[in-house]
């Protein structure tokens, strides 16, 4: 059987045999001092005829087994699981506290109903999921990122946007039109993948920067679209960074490396669209991180003092309590962090309109980004910007 490609049988774990030769990979590449396995597509593992071969039973066996074989043979090693699901059927392959199964999941849901956030300039379905994601328990560790090497598969919770008047498939359709660059106002730019002409499904595919709008303000030589994308990926990169879990950024994404077209040329890429942003990496563009006033300067030493002021900041620590606050403006999004006396609101702005922010109470507040403290009651968030203010 093949779920993916022809040329790519899948595995019958029904033989013993064929768990035995994965695990001997397996402890094979412990061995070399792989730290993280990750294993791939893991809801599909187990075949089964006359069901949709997706998120069986066994499969959770097989992973429980496989983490049990670790944690005696080589317990420094940690499973990574690739989980493209419904947030309902992504959990459980975390497995519980007693019987462990995955350490990390990446965390695909919340990355797809961020882009969503992004073309709808709101909030609400994204509160709903955050709202999930940070009550679970602590021992539960997502991969949060923007991009990956794969697709962006509109995997939503379309129940809920149901209930908003919102169908599934005129939704999907809305969303790959906004990112191709289709609706009037949108800066994004990349390509369909895995078009279905008759159910008209599909995924999508580009770099962070190209759906910022980076690529298309380069092309058009529009200086304040450029600030405006760049704005923009520095705020969905701050978002990432203040989610609890392990921030992930996408090779090339540290220097806004664009689209790479040329994989249309190659017979053997040119059917496969996610090499769009599986492009060589342009050492090219790393030259300008020094020089002042480029996309590549502003975006590395942004992204490069975020990280900083996450790793020094205990605020950000994995046992610091986080949620979504309640806010009446559907375009921005308010995430609180708690550390015993420390509150840090974290204030993203997900609309091209400027904004006026109330904090809950009228007090002194330092500005994460700039160091200054200063008393406030209110204050303004431009265009896709954020802010950091923690309570003194």
């Amino acid at each position: 059987m093949t779920q993916f490609y022809p040329y790519q049988w899948d595995l019958n774990y029904r033989n013993p045999r064929v768990f035995n030769e994965m695990m001997y990979n397996f402890l094979y590449l412990a061995n070399q001092g792989i730290d993280i396995m990750r294993l791939d597509a893991v809801p599909y593992i187990w075949k089964q005829l006359g069901t949709n071969c997706r998120n069986l039973p066994q499969v959770h066996t097989l992973v429980r087994l496989m983490r049990m074989i670790g944690e005696v043979v080589c317990p420094g090693v940690a499973l990574l699981g690739e989980v493209v699901m419904a947030p309902v059927e992504v959990v459980p392959y975390f497995g519980t506290v007693e019987k462990p199964e995955c350490h990390m999941l990446y965390n695909v849901t919340t990355m797809a109903t961020t882009w969503h956030t992004v073309a709808t300039e709101d909030t609400c379905l994204l509160r709903q999921q955050l709202d999930a994601v940070c009550t679970l328990p602590k021992e539960y560790t997502f991969l949060n990122y923007l991009r990956c090497h794969d697709d962006i598969g509109w995997g939503l919770d379309y129940q809920t946007l149901r209930g908003w008047g919102q169908e599934e498939v005129p939704h999907k359709r809305y969303l790959n039109d906004y990112f191709l660059g289709n609706i009037p106002g949108s800066p994004s730019r990349g390509a369909l993948y895995n078009a279905d002409p008759v159910t008209g499904d599909a995924r999508f595919c580009a770099t962070t920067a190209s759906m910022c709008g980076i690529e298309a303000a380069g092309f058009e030589g529009n200086a304040e679209a450029m600030e405006v994308a760049v704005r923009k990926d520095l705020m969905l990169h701050a978002y990432m960074f203040t989610q609890s879990g392990l921030p992930i950024i996408y090779s090339g994404d540290e220097v806004g490396q664009v689209n790479d077209y040329a994989y249309r040329d190659d017979p053997e890429k040119a059917d496969d669209s996610r090499y769009i942003h599986r492009g060589q990496f342009s050492w090219e563009l790393v030259a300008n991180i020094e020089q002042a006033g480029t996309v590549q300067s502003q975006i590395f030493a942004g992204l490069d003092e975020l990280e900083r002021i996450r790793r020094e900041d205990p605020i950000f620590g994995s046992e610091a309590a986080w949620y979504p606050k309640d806010y009446s403006d559907p375009a921005v999004l308010w995430i609180v962090r708690e550390r015993g006396e420390e509150t840090l609101h974290a204030v993203f702005n997900f609309s091209g309109a400027s904004k006026t922010i109330w904090m809950p109470e009228r007090a002194r507040y330092r500005n994460l980004i700039s160091g200054e403290q200063e008393e406030l009651e209110t204050f303004e968030l431009p265009a896709w910007e954020f802010a950091w203010y923690e309570r003194q």
